[in-house]
C-alpha cells in the first residue's frame, strides 16, 4: 500500500499542520511516512503546500508528482495542483472562498464550506 497527499493553502490555514498531523498519526500506525513542506518567507498569507506519502515500504523520495488525494484551501492552491490529482482520486475543495468548480470527470471531487 501507499498512498500520496498534497494539503495546499494559504500559511495560517493549517496546511502543514495536517499534513503533519498525517505523517505522525500513520507513522504511529507503523506506517512509512515521508512529510515534506513548501512554503514562502511570509509568516502568514503567503502559499504553503505540503506532500504527505504513506506506505507499507520504505519511502524512496518525498516528492509527489501524482496524488491520491488533494486538499485545496484556495484558488490558487486548486489552479496548481488540480490536474496533479491521479484518476480515481479524491480532491477536497474550499467552496467557502473558491467559487470555481472542478471540470474533471475522473475523479471525485468534495466541495466542503
Amino acid at each position: 500500500m501507499k498512498k500520496d497527499f498534497i494539503f495546499a493553502g494559504f500559511g495560517g490555514q493549517g496546511m502543514l499542520l495536517i499534513g503533519k498531523f498525517l505523517a505522525m498519526a500513520c507513522m504511529l500506525d507503523g506506517k512509512h511516512v515521508s512529510w515534506l513542506p513548501s512554503y514562502g518567507p511570509e509568516m502568514r498569507g503567503g502559499t504553503a503546500n505540503c506532500s504527505v506519502i504513506v506506505s507499507d515500504n520504505e519511502v524512496g523520495s518525498p516528492m509527489v508528482d501524482k496524488a491520491d488525494a488533494i486538499v485545496a484551501m484556495n484558488l490558487p492552491s486548486l489552479l496548481k495542483f488540480e490536474d496533479r490529482v491521479k484518476p480515481g482520486g479524491v480532491l477536497v475543495v474550499n467552496s467557502s472562498i473558491i467559487d470555481r468548480k472542478v471540470e474533471r470527470d475522473d475523479i471525485t471531487v468534495v466541495y466542503c464550506d
